[in-house]
């Protein structure tokens, strides 16, 4: 029955965060294929690897035949910590004991129109939950970010701005792509440290410029080809966008561009599936912040005096918005 189903599906979601926690994606990976080699491996109870195991199955990440276990591919590509393309770490974000707790005041930020944290929420100054994030959800974004700069990065000097720079890997990602592009990140300090740590890891540290601050508060700098605003408008209100926008246009050189990713919902605010659910994260952090669809960023960035805009949807279900001074 789909409302039992949904109504207990926290319950998917903390087997799945344990079994990450536990590493069972990668002893299976390893060659332990019974509940007592896993238990064993992971340093577990048999009895609770097994009962642990077989739930997994029924989400189809793990599957099971004559009392062994085995990697499905999607686990076998992004579980298994030995895999290139792991994102195990996502977990510790996204099914973090914040994260969870915050949404069951659901109803609280249903009537009040918004978060019922303190002060400004999630982007309250120096939050030591972004630093989480940076170090959590780099993996997820490497896809997006990585296809994104290859449509925008073009080749030559490239003078680059990263603004909530987080874990710092869309900005890196264009250094990767053009190797005459210097980046500067822009963050909270402690965040900084994280996307300083990748830019080193990436190869591009001697390219990588740090700015520590509130976007809305900091000088920005000038004659940027390039700003890149990834995952940040959302949590604000219209009218403080508009305002930021306004400052990110002065610092660009004529024909800059502004390159924005966002969860963009389609006009009735039903699909994709991701941009459609997220409006519900947004209430839960966020004083003001939404899921806009394009047709209200681009109203936005018209106001903040950006000539044109134009989107793409990326196979992550986030979009990318390249907006020409």
């Amino acid at each position: 029955m789909r409302i039992f189903e949904t109504l207990r599906a926290y319950q998917q979601t903390a087997a799945l965060r344990a079994a990450i926690e536990l590493d069972i994606f990668t002893a299976v990976g390893e060659g332990a294929t019974t509940a007592a080699e896993i238990a064993k491996k992971c340093g577990a109870s048999e009895r609770g690897v097994r009962m642990l195991c077989d739930t997994i199955v029924t989400d189809g990440f793990l599957t099971k035949k004559n009392g062994h276990y085995a990697l499905a591919p999607e686990a076998a590509a992004f579980l298994d910590r030995r895999s290139p393309s792991s994102m195990a770490s996502v977990a510790q974000f996204l099914a973090s004991a914040q994260n969870i707790t915050e949404s069951l005041t659901l109803a609280d930020c249903v009537r009040k129109g918004g978060t019922v944290l303190d002060g400004k929420g999630s982007v309250a100054p120096d939050n030591p939950f972004w630093v989480l994030f940076a170090r959590a959800m780099a993996p997820l974004m490497a896809m997006p970010a990585r296809i994104m700069a290859e449509k925008i990065a073009g080749s030559g000097p490239l003078k680059v701005l990263d603004i909530a720079a987080g874990h710092g890997i869309y900005g890196i990602s264009v250094a990767q792509r053009n190797p005459q592009a210097e980046i500067t990140a822009l963050d909270w300090a402690s965040v900084l440290e994280v996307a300083k740590e990748n830019a080193e890891k990436a190869g591009i540290a001697n390219r990588y410029h740090l700015k520590p601050g509130d976007a809305f508060e900091v000088d920005l700098g000038s004659d940027y080809d390039m700003v890149l605003i990834p995952n940040f408008l959302h949590h604000f209100g219209p009218a403080a966008i508009e305002g930021f926008l306004k400052k990110v246009y002065a610092a660009l050189k004529p024909s800059g561009k502004a390159v924005t990713v966002e969860f963009c919902p389609n006009e009735d605010r039903t699909a994709p599936l991701t941009p459609a659910r997220f409006a519900i994260t947004m209430l839960l952090n966020t004083v003001d912040g939404d899921a806009y669809t394009f047709s209200e960023l681009d109203a936005m960035f018209k106001k903040a005096g950006f000539s044109a805009s134009r989107g793409e949807l990326l196979p992550s279900e986030g979009t990318v918005i390249v907006s020409v001074k």
